[in-house]
């Protein structure tokens, strides 16, 4: 068994929780209520910026021409390609640039980005792939799952479905999968159980993004 599969088992419960939560369902049969589907919007492009900040660190830290070359494109993937679906996304709810680059976090996208660029900062590279890694493959995996139903008539979430379950992030995926099965390839039992650690709370911290927009969020004072 790979060691990504041996990840997969080891969260399988969380990401079922993800695909069963009410907002991705809201997402997959159109019901989705608009206001909190905008949540999402603004802070999900906060934690792009800081998702590119993760990417750029990897670049950095590639121990192979293949690698660096790939986390540079992925990080123009991210800047580029998936926050200008953003950005149009908020212009249909009538939310400028500005607007978005003004938001402030809310508490659990400010902790789980927090941990994301630190891990990045402290760890070595195979930190830094197994923390990001339930991002980049989990929305592959949602959106593959919704896409085998028939899509939604609000557009913005049928555009949603075919941005992430696309062959561009499907293979971004794919290749982060391989990476992370590389890196974890003849390390000791315990790297292995830091690694397993940092995947499992970064899919706890994306289930509970989904929760954060589906609720609401606020800092206490």
């Amino acid at each position: 068994m790979a060691f990504t599969d041996e990840l997969y088992e080891a969260t399988r419960g969380i990401w079922n929780a993800q695909v069963q939560h009410p907002f991705v369902q809201g997402i997959s049969n159109g019901t989705l209520d608009p206001e909190v589907f905008e949540r999402w919007v603004r802070q999900d492009y906060l934690y792009l910026v800081e998702f590119s900040r993760v990417f750029a660190w990897a670049a950095a830290r590639g121990d192979r021409l293949e690698s660096m070359s790939w986390y540079a494109a992925a990080l123009h993937l991210t800047l580029n390609t998936e926050m200008a679906l953003h950005r149009e996304y908020a212009a249909r709810f009538g939310i400028t640039a500005d607007e978005l680059e003004a938001e402030q976090m809310w508490p659990t996208t400010r902790a789980y980005t927090d941990f994301l660029v630190r891990t990045a900062a402290d760890g070595d590279l195979a930190d830094l792939v197994a923390a990001l890694l339930p991002c980049a493959w989990g929305y592959v995996h949602i959106a593959e799952r919704l896409a085998a139903s028939e899509r939604p008539a609000d557009q913005r979430y049928a555009d949603w479905i075919e941005q992430y379950a696309s062959d561009e992030f499907r293979e971004a995926a794919g290749w982060l999968r391989s990476e992370m099965d590389r890196l974890a390839d003849g390390v000791p039992a315990e790297k292995r159980a830091r690694l397993t650690d940092l995947f499992v709370l970064s899919s706890r911290y994306e289930w509970q993004f989904w929760e954060m927009c589906w609720r609401g969020e606020t800092w206490a004072m």
